[in-house]
Parts: structure tokens; sequence; C-alpha cells
């Protein structure tokens, strides 16, 4: 290990070197292979610590790794890099990435493991910029996580560009781990690429705009993703549908010209009692015949969010090999005001029995959520998780860093929260009182209303929840209000402009938990 202080000087001549190195670059790196490396940095810009394989490629390249960071000043503070150029090594280009303070661990206060998210921040700090640059290979370090190293890469290199283009579309380097391993790091590595790259599946399927991505064309695509990897998907119709009596789900598919359909997704590994997700396909959502606002609804193409999280999480576990049983429950449809559209006031007949008083044609998630929570009971799963871009109060109450879930199981609630910690992608519990469902069930002419007469907003989030609860009796429940997180933030630097795939990473950790654990 080395550990160096130094003093801030020569800004001047090497601004001018490292100029001088990038002028000549661009065309030179177009075949070429970049690396990122990793040192360590604390707030008071006096303390840097080259990992073990910076400081072994340091010793290699005679010290002149170290003078050169020296030289740039204190510019590798956390999340932060500086790339130079021929310093007479194999690697043209070299990114080096700031970690923060070596052995950064779980931080109770923000409940995130903070050492794998500075390696994930890190590591897709230093891609990016060799992305820029434009090299089409890059070797990264596992800088102590390759895991969350190998996360951090594969998903900051990715951005929706499907319809740009082709000359302009940003080029993806193939990425590959660097550095002297062993069979752990390689195999953390290879599931830290499987994580993130699920995660882009989701990414992509959300992000889609809906005339590309309706409910048939979404079941195509995930028939043919996950029947290669030996996934049974079935494709209910409207007929099947109307069988079942899911007259919830059916009522917010009559405004649209696209049919819907319902997804059934079946992942068999195991012997034991099956986890069963549950994801909102509204592939888009224009409120009905309550209306939403026309600024900003073409984010709406994303309402189908945990739908594609559903999707890209079995997926992984697929590509993983999980010793589990997984079932994903999918109700797809478009929300779409017409003359066949429901009105605000009419009644639905669930799936269950219950009558429901639509009061709000935009409060569709519950509705389609509904019927396919009571068919899951079908299977007699151990757990169910629904997943779904369900209220903005959420987003007003947790903002973007975590989502809500709303859950009947402490023990089962603790150990998603546990994998959110890990996963660097977070989630709180929210409350499942009975005041919140008093609203609801105080009709005198149905059985329930899908939402409540209150202020607007006012624990609305907390609300859906209830009603949702109406449609699971028994058994292990969890929803995950996924709305405040659909959406890129400046909380997440390794995500590029545009819808998330959040939380993929965090279930396909939860369910590896439990796999490993025998659940």
């Amino acid at each position: 290990m080395y550990v160096a202080s130094f003093r801030i000087f020569k800004k001047f001549t090497v601004s001018k070197l490292i100029y001088a190195r990038m002028s000549t670059a661009s065309d030179y790196l177009k075949e070429k292979t970049g690396l990122v490396l990793g040192v360590y940095t604390a707030d008071n810009a006096e303390y840097l610590k080259l990992t073990p394989t910076a400081q072994k490629f340091n010793e290699k390249s005679n010290g002149i790794l170290l003078d050169n960071i020296k030289l740039a000043g204190p510019a590798v503070d956390k999340g932060k890099g500086q790339v130079f150029y021929n310093l007479g090594s194999q690697f043209p280009v070299i990114a080096v990435v700031g970690l923060g303070l070596d052995g950064a661990d779980y931080d109770e206060q923000e409940d995130i493991d903070e050492g794998q998210e500075n390696v994930r921040i890190a590591a897709s700090k230093g891609c990016r910029m060799l992305q820029e640059v434009g090299v089409s290979k890059i070797l990264l370090e596992g800088m102590g996580k390759p895991e969350a190293a190998a996360e951090g890469a594969t998903l900051g290199l990715w951005l929706f560009q499907e319809f740009k283009n082709k000359d302009k579309q940003k080029k993806i380097p193939q990425l590959e781990l660097y550095g002297e391993e062993n069979a752990g790091e390689r195999a953390a590595w290879d599931k830290g690429v499987i994580k993130a790259q699920a995660q882009n599946v989701a990414r992509k399927l959300a992000d889609t705009p809906a005339n590309h991505m309706t409910p048939t064309i979404f079941a195509q695509n995930t028939s043919e993703l996950l029947t290669a990897l030996g996934v049974k998907v079935i494709v209910r119709d409207k007929t099947w549908a109307e069988s079942k009596k899911m007259g919830s789900f059916l009522s917010v598919a009559r405004g649209s010209a696209e049919p819907p359909v319902f997804l059934e997704l079946h992942y068999s590994a195991a012997a034991n009692k099956p986890i069963t997700l549950v994801g909102k396909g509204v592939t888009f959502d224009s409120g009905g015949i309550s209306l939403k606002p026309s600024n900003k609804m073409d984010e709406m193409r994303g309402d189908m969010g945990g739908a594609a999280c559903v999707v890209a999480t079995i997926y992984a576990v697929s590509l993983l090999k999980l010793n589990v049983n997984l079932i994903g429950l999918i109700p797809l449809t478009e929300n779409m005001p017409s003359g066949s559209a429901t009105k605000p006031g009419d009644v639905v007949y669930a799936m269950n029995g219950k009558s429901i008083i639509v009061d709000d044609t935009d409060a569709e998630g519950r509705l389609i959520l509904a019927d396919a929570l009571y068919y899951a009971q079908e299977f007699n799963p151990q757990l169910i998780v629904d997943i779904a871009t369900l209220t903005g109060a959420i987003r007003v109450a947790l903002g973007s860093p975590a989502c809500g879930v709303f859950s009947n199981s402490t023990p089962f609630f603790q150990k998603l929260q546990r994998a959110s910690a890990i996963s660097g992608d977070r989630v709180w519990r929210m409350p499942l009182w009975k005041c919140y469902s008093k609203g609801l069930t105080g009709s005198a002419s149905s059985d329930l209303l899908n939402i409540t007469k209150g202020p607007p907003g006012r624990g609305g989030s907390c609300i859906a929840a209830a009603f949702l609860k109406e449609f699971v009796p028994k058994g292990n429940w969890m929803h995950m209000d996924i709305a405040g997180v659909m959406e890129t933030s400046e909380k997440l630097p390794y995500l590029a402009k545009g819808m998330t795939g959040r939380p993929t990473r965090t279930l396909v950790e939860f369910i590896s938990a439990l796999a490993t654990s025998g659940a």
C-alpha cells in the first residue's frame, strides 16, 4: 500500500501537457483499450492512497502514475476523475477515479453500504470518461468490490438511444475486468454485470415510446427474451381475462384500441413455494376520461416500469440460475379516453366479486393490480410482491432516493431493506394502517371506491396501498410504489437521463438472498 501527502503545484504546466495529449488523442484512441484505476481520498484533499491494483500498476510504470496524479492537483475527489494520456504503458489512456475514504462500509444513518456505492459511482465515472474519448475497449479494476464496479460501469455506459441516427449514437465500449483475479472476484464481477444488464433491460422497455411498446409488443419482446432462457411465457388474451371475471383490469382497457394482455411468466428451479412478482403494465397512461395535464404526459410511456422490473428480475434470476421458483404476473393495457372508456362514477366488479366505484379513471394502476393480486393467490405463493408506478404522492413523500414499500410482513421487509442497502437502491417502509381504508370502504352503494374524497395528495400512496390490501386477504405481501424512482435524478450519477429500471437490482439481490437461505 502507498500513502502520499502532497501539495498542489504546477497546475498551468500540467494543464498544457494534458491539453496537448488530448488534442492528438481522439482519432488515435478509436480502436484502443483504456484502463480505469481507483484511488482512495479524504475530504481534506491532503490524503491519497492507491488501490492495490493501482499500486502494482504504479510500481511497474516506475511511479509515473502517481507522479502525474500529484502534478494534476486535488482533482480525484470522491466520484470524480482524471484522464492521463501516453504514460508509457500498454494503455494509451488511463482514467483515475476517486473512491472516497478507504474502508467505507454500511452507514446506518444513510441505510446504505457507502463503500459499494462509492465504487459504483467511481467505476461509472471512469468508464464514461474513457467512452467520451472514444476507446473501443475498457479494462476496469475491481476496486475491492468487483460486483459493484461491474454494476456501476455497465449501468453508466448504457443509455437509451434506440431511435437516434446510427451515426450519432454513442459507442458502448467492450468492458472487461482488469488485474489479478481469483474465482470469487470473477464470480462477483459476472454477477454484477448480469444485475446491471437486467436493469438496462428494464430501462429499455420503460423508455421505449408507447407506439413501439404496446401491450402486444411488450408481450412479444418478453417472450423472445425469456423463452430462450428456459422461462415459460404464457400470453393470456382478453377472452381469458373475461373468463376469470377480471372486470377491474378490463375496465381500464375499455378506452384503448390496443387489446389488453395478461402475461404469465414461470421460472422453476426449486421445490419450495413460489415467490410471485406482480408488475403494473400500463404501457401508456393518459389518465383516461380523468385526463392528465399535457405537460410531461409523454413520461407516461414509463407507467409500465413495474412490469419492466418484473421481466428484468426474472431475466437476471434465470441467468444467475438461482435456486428459487418465481412467477411473474403482468396485466398489460393502455389507459385512454374514448367513447367506450370507463367514466368517473362507473361501477366495475373485480375478480374477487367486490364492486368498485371508479371515481377517478387516472387511479387505474390499482384497478389492474387488484385482479392480478387476487389471481396470484391461486399459486399458493410464500410471498407476493407487486411493483408499480402507482402514485405521485410517493414522489412527494420520498423524492427519488428511495421507493416506498408497504408490507404485512416485517421479516420479508427487513430482508428487502438489507438487499436495498447493498444494491444502493434503497427502500423505505410506509404505513398500512386501518385508517387509510376507511374512506375507501365507506360507500353506501358499493364495496369500494378507487379513491377517497379527501384533499388531493394527502396520504395518497397509503390510500392506494390500502386499496390493494383489499385483494390480498391472506399470506405475505409487499407493495413497492416506484413512481418516485421511475426517472433519473442527480441522486444516481451512474444512470443517464431517462427511465431508471429501478429497483431491479434490489429485487435480484433480495431474491438471491432468499434463494441462498432456502426460503
